[in-house]
């Protein structure tokens, strides 16, 4: 049973708990741009790594992501243009070649245009995200997480009425 529940506790604790709304708008401007990379290459993964290293929330990137991913393939078409162009620029042909005969760099995938012009595009919406949802956590965040907390099953997959049973019991 306990299997069953950890991961759904997990979530909860994560979308409840008292994350400051910095580290709220940096998981959602986090899974923004892990969202617009395709999966399935070191560079998802390395992003991957980089969101849990740091302080975001990790409820909101993953929502994100899910959502995001979702999204991304409508954007294809721009963000292969725009690999095109960044692959195809006579400036930037040698950084290509150098980068591409390095060992790791093939696995990135970025001699695809659609993982490059996604990774760009998720890169130029980062900071943006991070700003405009700021604001939103702030007014909101503290209303939702007290609203969650009103429910018995919230409190209950957070551990506080295992916590309230034993200080009673002292």
């Amino acid at each position: 049973m306990f299997l069953i529940v950890r991961p759904i506790r997990l979530a909860c604790k994560a979308f409840v708990a008292e994350s400051t709304p910095g580290q709220l708008a940096l998981g959602f401007a986090l899974g923004v741009l892990i969202g617009f990379v395709p999966k399935g290459n070191l560079l998802a993964l390395v992003l991957g790594v980089i969101l849990a290293g740091s302080r975001a929330n990790l409820g909101i990137a993953a929502a994100t992501i899910l959502v995001v991913s979702f999204i991304s393939p409508l954007l294809d078409p721009v963000s292969h243009q725009i690999g095109t162009w960044l692959l195809v620029h006579p400036s930037l042909n040698s950084v290509w070649t150098e980068l591409y005969n390095t060992p790791v760099m093939p696995w990135t995938a970025f001699n695809n245009s659609v993982v490059l012009g996604s990774f760009i595009v998720g890169v130029v919406t980062l900071y943006p995200a991070y700003r405009l949802s700021k604001p939103v956590f702030e007014k909101y965040s503290a209303r939702l997480t007290v609203w969650a907390k009103r429910f018995w099953l919230t409190r209950l997959l957070m551990g506080v009425e295992w916590a309230n049973g034993m200080s009673q019991a002292d």
